[in-house]
């Protein structure tokens, strides 16, 4: 199964994509496109030969308040009122391919879109909301952590991602 991760599209048939998440379904079939004509978002497809549309990210800026930070790292930053961010709005993949590494694969990408961007763009951060305690799971096992008042808001250094893609390329 070959891969291929690209913007959305009208090209993109997104009427046959599931992953058993409402909101996310709901999301991606209704209003993915609008948010992308908007401004407001940017979407990513990842989109295989056989199954079509496997899988879905939205990028978008956004802002942290310094206080929500933990302390360890807050003390660190400059006492701005806010500090720039990249936030993984949405990212889902269809339950026909489950265990097949496409969540991965889609996380990464965006992980690289947003350091790329962070090359012209200021990004202290990688933020994500998941939708419950299995995506909680996920995101940690590549080293997001909770926001210590919003345990379901999760965020990643640009710092901690750029170190670990350049071990990942040694």
């Amino acid at each position: 199964m070959g891969i291929a991760i690209e913007p959305l599209g009208r090209q993109h048939d997104r009427a046959a994509f599931s992953c058993r998440q409402s909101a996310l379904d709901d999301w991606f079939h209704r209003r993915a496109g609008q948010d992308q004509k908007r401004n407001v978002a940017r979407v990513f497809v990842a989109v295989d030969d056989q199954h079509g549309v496997v899988g879905f990210y939205s990028l978008s800026s956004f802002t942290l308040v310094i206080d929500d930070l933990p302390d360890e790292i807050a003390r660190k930053l400059p006492r701005y009122d806010t500090i720039p961010a990249a936030l993984i709005g949405r990212l889902a993949r269809d339950q026909k391919v489950r265990g097949q590494g496409i969540g991965e694969l889609l996380l990464a990408d965006a992980v690289r879109r947003i350091l790329s961007a962070s090359r012209s763009l200021a990004v202290f951060a990688i933020v994500v909301d998941a939708k419950d305690d299995h995506a909680v799971a996920f995101y940690e096992d590549f080293g997001f952590r909770r926001f210590p008042t919003r345990p379901s808001r999760l965020f990643l250094p640009t710092s901690t991602a750029a170190a670990a893609l350049a071990r990942a390329a040694d």
